[in-house]
């Protein structure tokens, strides 16, 4: 009866094994693709980053018609905004 007992032991054993390497290979498998919700996300951050970079951009290039030498010292264009 102990014999019967281990026999069905490894055949569960290697059944759960061969089920266990499947399900890995096939999350492997799929670890590198996107869903489609997920790239249509990545692609509405990626314009929001972009249109957030335009702005910082355009506002770069306002301060520095003000105020040319921001760049070089913050801490004296705070104090000349009157913020410190």
């Amino acid at each position: 009866m102990d014999d019967n007992l281990t026999a069905v032991l490894i055949v569960i054993a290697s059944i759960l094994g061969v089920v266990c390497l499947r399900y890995l290979k096939l999350k492997s498998s799929t670890a590198g693709q996107m869903s489609a919700q997920e790239a249509q996300a990545l692609e509405q951050m990626s314009q929001i980053a972009q249109r957030l970079e335009q702005r910082v951009t355009t506002l770069e290039q306002i301060l520095d018609a003000e105020v040319p030498s921001w760049r070089s010292n913050p801490a004296n264009f705070a104090r000349q905004a009157g913020r410190v």
